[in-house]
């Protein structure tokens, strides 16, 4: 039976342990949907991506969950180019675009040097829905009363490429006693039953950070928690853009920390900027290389 090297890297962070783990598979042209998947399910993360060719693009990237395929992640997109960047399959270029099924993604990459590669990559334009179901049911279901969400602000989907309910909370606090009762979201979630749960506020650990955040994976993804988010970070941006600084002029720049309350804290940059009748979306990130894996199929 054929033995397929995966590499773990950890995205938005630069300490092994920390942020968010991703495995990484090079090779992915040679794999089949089936054999993605049963990858993805072996290596146990969020996600798994896998590097294949692409006819419009510099890249294609195909990400999954031990469960099912997403159309995109952030920290495993983040993680696969620093990847493909450190083992020198991109000499000299520091733009590129990759292949999605959210659609063709530009990036850029910016090395001050082997240890610093900051990975700047476009988000979807931001799609908001409304939320209609039962806030005391949502509440229960993430281990938190109703007068713990912030009744001042808007419980709604949001998406930059994924679909996450974004569920603003009053205080940092409570953050620490939440427990996902992952199992429950379709049933309170009947607009898009297969999205995750993020609830966030404004109140952080880090001074230098503007919100803070949970990520509660959709029962169907086969994981509990994300550690450090990357499209949900975006649509975060998005979200106080358009819900909480409605006045901000060309561009607004966000940091988003996530992580604390599982001991993987990392951080995501969030750029904001309108375009048109749509507001343009980049989160900035790194990452680390921690291991290699052998994944027998």
């Amino acid at each position: 039976m054929p033995s397929i090297q995966v590499y773990h890297y950890d995205a938005f962070t630069t300490k092994p342990g920390k942020g968010n783990p991703a495995g990484i598979v090079l090779n992915g042209d040679e794999l089949s949907e089936i054999q993605m998947q049963e990858i993805a399910y072996q290596v146990g993360f969020n996600e798994t991506a896998f590097l294949v060719e692409s006819e419009i693009a510099d890249w294609g990237i195909r990400f999954f969950t031990p469960g099912h395929e997403m159309n995109l992640c952030g920290h495993a997109t983040i993680a696969t180019i620093y990847a493909v960047k450190t083992q020198k399959l991109l000499v000299e270029k520091s733009t590129l675009t990759i292949e999605t099924k959210a659609g063709v993604l530009p990036l850029t990459i910016d090395s001050t040097s082997d240890k610093e590669t900051d990975i700047i990559m476009n988000q979807a334009s931001p799609t908001f829905q409304a939320f209609r179901g039962s806030k005391q049911d949502l509440a229960k279901s993430i281990g938190l009363q109703e007068t713990e969400l912030d009744d001042q602000l808007s419980i709604v989907y949001g998406s930059t490429g994924t679909w996450t309910l974004l569920v603003p909370i009053k205080e940092l606090a409570v953050f620490q006693k939440m427990k996902p009762n992952n199992q429950d979201f379709p049933s309170i979630l009947q607009e898009i039953p297969a999205s995750s749960v993020h609830p966030f506020c404004t109140e952080t650990y880090n001074p230098q950070a503007d919100m803070h955040a949970r990520h509660f994976s959709s029962p169907y993804s086969g994981t509990i928690e994300d550690a450090v988010t990357g499209t949900a970070s975006g649509a975060m941006g998005a979200y106080f853009a358009t819900y909480m600084d409605k006045g901000f002029d060309e561009s607004l720049n966000l940091m988003v920390e996530q992580g604390h309350e599982i001991s993987k804290e990392g951080m995501v940059g969030v750029k904001v900027s309108k375009r048109a009748n749509t507001l343009d979306v980049k989160i900035t990130g790194n990452a680390v290389y921690v291991n290699d894996m052998e994944v027998i199929i």
